[in-house]
């Protein structure tokens, strides 16, 4: 069985074709291909409440691509959702109409509450420490998405309109910071357990993948705040040259790192697991949950 997923974000869009291979104990996901289109919707809709006709005409070509990728490896159930940017746009459900219209997929503008549901269909936590409590932090280029996971439960998921993008465009205030940090410090009192950080998004598995640590082993907290002032020291040509990073990543990176670092203050978690896992693998693991629940 053959799923795909498509994630329109605010600094790009993916899409995930993933095989599923069904056994006795449980299923294996096995990830195909995976393509990613830096889109920056939010370069617009943060500033100007709207998304240009320049974006999107490369929306369009860009899930019209999806589409025949798609077809070649003839994936027959999909998921396609828009997070932040989208929400955003005034003109968002205009595109998602034009977009159907062109291609036949339809795309889902999701809640930030949606979001963080999709992030946590990963269950990364349960193959952890029961001991601990678990905050999936997932930073997007319009918010940040944190759940909350202990004792095989949700404790809570919440979204924030704080984001690498928004940063950039100087859409996030004191009082954004604010909400975020009032809100994980009135639900760290009632917290019993240790609480660690799980990490998703883009800009944390880059770091990862500079730290050169093994999978499955933490970053520490102060090695971020090592990587936040270093590449921030840099310009964003530099952060390309230096560390070998495309352009809509050298600039994000720094927002990026920001974010987790104040996340993980404010919850005194001391480090963060890095299973590289996005909103797109929680799409595909929601699909197949869907179809197993589908009478034949």
């Amino acid at each position: 069985m053959i799923l795909a997923a498509i994630d329109i974000g605010s600094n790009a869009a993916r899409l995930l074709i993933t095989e599923v291979i069904e056994s006795e104990k449980k299923p294996f996901f096995e990830k195909l291909n995976l393509v990613r289109v830096p889109l920056r919707l939010g370069m617009d809709v943060f500033e100007k409440k709207e998304i240009s006709e320049m974006k999107t005409s490369m929306l369009l070509n860009t899930i019209r691509s999806y589409k025949f990728l798609m077809d070649a490896y003839q994936v027959k159930n999909f998921k396609a959702a828009a997070t932040s940017a989208m929400r955003d746009a005034k003109n968002g459900p205009e595109i998602i109409e034009a977009v159907a219209g062109a291609t036949g997929i339809r795309i889902e503008i999701i809640s930030g509450d949606d979001e963080a549901a999709y992030i946590y269909e990963n269950h990364i936590a349960e193959n952890l420490n029961s001991e601990n409590s678990y905050l999936y932090i997932d930073v997007g280029g319009g918010s940040t998405e944190l759940t909350c996971f202990a004792d095989n439960r949700l404790l809570f998921k919440k979204s924030f309109n704080i984001g690498t993008i928004r940063l950039i465009k100087n859409q996030v205030t004191e009082a954004h910071w604010d909400q975020m940090k009032d809100f994980l410090k009135k639900e760290m009192r009632t917290m019993v357990k240790h609480i660690t950080a799980i990490g998703s998004g883009g800009n944390i598995n880059k770091v990862f993948s500079l730290s050169k640590r093994k999978d499955g082993k933490p970053l520490p907290l102060e090695l971020l705040k090592d990587y936040y002032k270093e590449l921030n020291s840099f310009s964003v040509p530099d952060r390309m040259r230096l560390y070998n990073l495309k352009e809509d990543r050298a600039d994000v990176i720094v927002p990026a790192l920001l974010i987790y670092i104040n996340v993980m203050r404010w919850i005194d978690a001391e480090e963060i697991f890095v299973p590289k896992i996005g909103l797109a693998d929680g799409m595909i693991q929601a699909l197949y949950r869907e179809m197993q629940t589908v009478p034949s």
